[in-house]
């Protein structure tokens, strides 16, 4: 097992593990190392990923928030009611948004320390793309149920249900692709375009102040 993950061997295990381009691989060991807090760092930890409010944050689809406990250990209870929302075989961007949607809310209804920045919400919607760029279909925004649930539940790959390792190079344009389709997917307006709404006295759907 690697402690010390340095840029080399980050960039390694994603484009030889991930099939992700060289550029994309460096990119993410960048927006990680800020993780050790040491001046100049070559290497983070697992630990240092695992400290809250880092990169590690509030409402999780699998742990707990770091208000009730350990935040960086499997919870079951709490990936039963994200996966709730997995309701097909096939798993969609809405679906993933629903899951996303639904822990933020719990969390801020429930968690006294609830924080959850702007940064964070892009963190978040890049590790909700993450199925589907990993193991799904990058011009779909789906992904097969049976292999996220495999890699929530058991830490690894899903090579055992059928997952192999793409053809497709994955780039920083797909990336951004699928995060922003789950963005879109987490607004609950639905409709066309935009409307005006003039208040008019007695309307109370227009408001009265």
């Amino acid at each position: 097992m690697i402690r010390y993950i340095t840029k080399a061997n980050a960039v390694k295990g994603l484009t030889g593990g991930l099939n992700f381009n060289t550029s994309l691989a460096e990119l993410m060991w960048e927006q990680a190392i800020i993780a050790n807090p040491e001046p100049n760092a070559t290497f983070f930890t697992l630990d240092q990923l695992n400290v809250h409010n880092v990169l590690e944050h509030d409402a999780s689809l699998s742990r707990t928030d770091a208000a009730f406990g350990s935040n960086h250990i499997f919870n079951e209870t709490i990936f039963n009611t994200s996966r709730a929302f997995w309701t097909e075989d096939t798993v969609t961007a809405n679906m993933l948004a629903n899951s996303k949607l639904y822990r933020q809310i719990e969390s801020r209804a429930f968690n006294p320390d609830y924080k959850f920045t702007a940064t964070t919400e892009q963190f978040s919607l890049g590790e909700v793309a993450a199925p589907i760029i990993v193991f799904g279909d990058t011009e779909k925004f789906t992904v097969p149920k049976n292999f996220i649930e495999y890699f929530f539940l058991n830490e690894r790959l899903p090579t055992e249900v059928g997952w192999t390792k793409k053809e497709h190079v994955t780039s920083l344009e797909d990336i951004t692709k699928v995060s922003q389709a789950i963005g879109k997917a987490t607004s609950l307006l639905t409709g066309g375009g935009e409307t005006s709404v003039k208040a008019r006295r007695g309307d109370f759907h227009a408001g009265m102040f």
